[in-house]
């Protein structure tokens, strides 16, 4: 009986480790909204090459950034935005916090609050308490490519979700990239 215990836990052990995505997964599915799962290589995460290689545009595949206060007590926030253009964390993400500082959150950071890695980071299955910003331009799309939680999964799901995750719609949370 033991030995079937520890062979269990060491299985139950390497799927999560395979598998990091899983309360992503579980969390969509709960919205009950359609989605459509894309598995990935790894080694094709970033957004950029992620487009590149599948054949998605970078104006309807998004990115969740999470932001992380400067000052104690630290707080966080999550932002999706469009690949083409850049969050503009120093006004309106600041101003929306309501943090005299903010920055980018370090992947260390990222990892530690929500189990996500870069390239993979997504809205679904955040703290509850973090606030989530959309921009607007996401919402006039037909659907949009976001992260999945790990870096070998994407989530390609109509914009209306984030009606559904609570999320502040925010008009110019991003910038144009020049």
């Amino acid at each position: 009986m033991l030995i079937y215990g520890a062979v269990e836990c060491r299985i139950r052990r390497e799927m999560e480790v395979l598998m990091p995505n899983q309360d992503v997964i579980r969390a969509v599915e709960q919205l009950g909204v359609a989605y459509e799962l894309i598995r990935i290589d790894p080694a094709d995460a970033e957004t950029v090459v992620f487009c590149q290689k599948y054949g998605y545009a970078l104006h309807e595949s998004g990115n969740t950034i999470i932001v992380a206060s400067k000052k104690a007590p630290k707080r966080f926030a999550a932002c999706v935005v469009l690949a083409h253009t850049q969050l503009d964390v120093n006004k309106r993400v600041r101003k929306l916090m309501g943090v005299s500082k903010a920055s980018f959150a370090t992947a260390e950071e990222m990892h530690a609050a929500t189990g996500m890695q870069v390239g993979g980071v997504t809205p679904f299955s955040l703290p509850t308490e973090w606030p989530l910003y959309v921009d607007e331009r996401i919402m006039g799309l037909d659907w949009v490519v976001l992260g999945g939680g790990g870096r070998d999964t994407k989530i390609k799901i109509r914009p209306a979700v984030f009606s559904r995750l609570g999320a502040e719609i925010v008009p110019d949370l991003a910038i144009e990239r020049p």
